[in-house]
């Protein structure tokens, strides 16, 4: 079914249908599952493996290199329907989604040209930015070290989302005079081990746990020749969270109208012969619908912001006014989606009975997915950002860090 006869509005551009097509039935088979893998917590490696096998993994690359130049917007309505399937799934794949944006704009022709061909033969890459450690904010704990024309990386992140499933990660270090610097680590290098320690209530199967570098040795080619990252990248990695609510919105929808037009059990105190013709339960219905079509709306319009940034920077000129707008619109829609989507999945239960509550249907796991989505960079911090460059003119921060005061 056309997104636009699901009544969840047209796609971002003439040619999404046919784009999205190719990805719908990997999309459907992921969520056949998605309830069962999420109570036996069973890691998604063969679901992330079919949308690699798809091309997926590659859409923003250009189409001779592999990929099908996919649009900002495509792509986000893209994570929308990924997330409306497992929001596990497309937050396992954010870190790869981002680390291919930052490689599309690095300024190196060397470093581009690398990381289009791994990106094209399939290959992902997983996040080791965050830490956990004493490390004050704006520094790392971990540190790329010089030995002769090769680097040694000793440090533990956490936070390590999609790393387990990956084929290299993106590590955030500095070297030993504090100097900030990024490598791109093999997965499978000597020294590096991943853990499945991740313990959140929501979000379980992202593999967002631990992961240790003893000692790994690293060619001079995999470390980054600028470690500052893309200009959109705060509004990039916000607005994937965003895509993925909506999504979760999406799939709570769904949910939720199937158990009402299948339940048989209606009250003496209700308004119908069955619960599908009950105005009442039918108003509930219709507000979860509508808050996950607002909250997609929502992102598309924030992903056009993007996507004029994108542009610019393309152009060689500087991008800097354009992505602070960018930024703008990502988080002041922040509040406003996570308020449509935690309020839905709330809401959904009024519309069913006790039942509801079974775990064999899986209606909590779209709260505790969202709840743990919406703890990312606190909201609070967005809204007082936004107030401060509408009274102030004051840019957002272009980046933001975690660490002791």
């Amino acid at each position: 079914m056309i997104q636009t006869d699901a009544g969840w509005g047209a796609g971002p551009s003439a040619r999404y249908e046919d784009l999205a097509a190719g990805f719908r039935p990997v999309f459907a088979r992921i969520r056949a599952t998605a309830v069962t893998r999420d109570r036996e917590r069973t890691l998604p490696h063969e679901e992330i493996g079919w949308l690699k096998q798809a091309g997926f993994t590659t859409l923003r690359l250009a189409r001779d290199a592999g990929g099908f130049d996919a649009s900002l917007p495509e792509l986000f309505n893209l994570l929308i329907e990924l997330s409306q399937a497992d929001p596990n799934v497309t937050n396992a794949l954010r870190a790869h989604f981002g680390f291919t944006e930052d490689m599309l704009c690095s300024s190196s022709d060397a470093w581009r040209a690398r990381w289009i061909g791994r990106i094209g033969d399939r290959e992902t890459v997983g996040s080791g930015v965050s830490e956990t450690g004493e490390a004050k904010v704006g520094q790392f704990d971990t540190v790329l070290r010089p030995d002769g024309a090769q680097w040694r990386l000793d440090g533990r992140k956490f936070y390590t989302t999609g790393s387990l499933f990956a084929d290299w990660i993106h590590v955030s270090a500095q070297d030993e005079a504090g100097v900030a610097m990024v490598a791109a680590v093999p997965v499978r290098a000597p020294g590096v081990e991943i853990l499945d320690d991740w313990d959140g209530f929501g979000q379980a199967l992202t593999a967002s746990g631990t992961a240790v570098f003893t000692n790994v040795g690293l060619g001079p080619e995999l470390i980054k020749p600028d470690p500052e990252r893309f200009p959109y990248a705060m509004a990039f990695f916000q607005l994937v969270h965003l895509a993925t609510l909506a999504g979760i919105g999406r799939s709570a929808a769904l949910d939720v109208t199937r158990l009402v037009a299948e339940r048989q059990r209606v009250y003496s105190h209700g308004n119908g012969s069955r619960s599908g013709d009950d105005p009442q339960v039918q108003q509930v219905v219709g507000r979860v619908r509508g808050a996950a079509y607002a909250a997609g709306a929502i992102v598309l319009k924030a992903a056009e912001s993007l996507e004029r940034t994108y542009a610019v920077h393309r152009t060689g000129r500087s991008a800097e006014s354009t992505a602070a707008i960018a930024d703008v619109e990502v988080n002041q829609a922040v509040s406003v989606v996570t308020n449509l989507v935690l309020e839905a999945t709330t809401t959904l239960f009024d519309a069913l009975g006790a039942s509801a509550v079974k775990g064999g249907h899986g209606l909590d796991r779209h709260w505790r997915n969202a709840r743990t989505i919406a703890s990312h960079n606190p909201r609070i911090y967005r809204d007082r950002t936004v107030g401060d460059f509408a009274v102030n003119g004051t840019a957002p921060p272009r980046q933001y860090r975690v660490g002791s005061a």
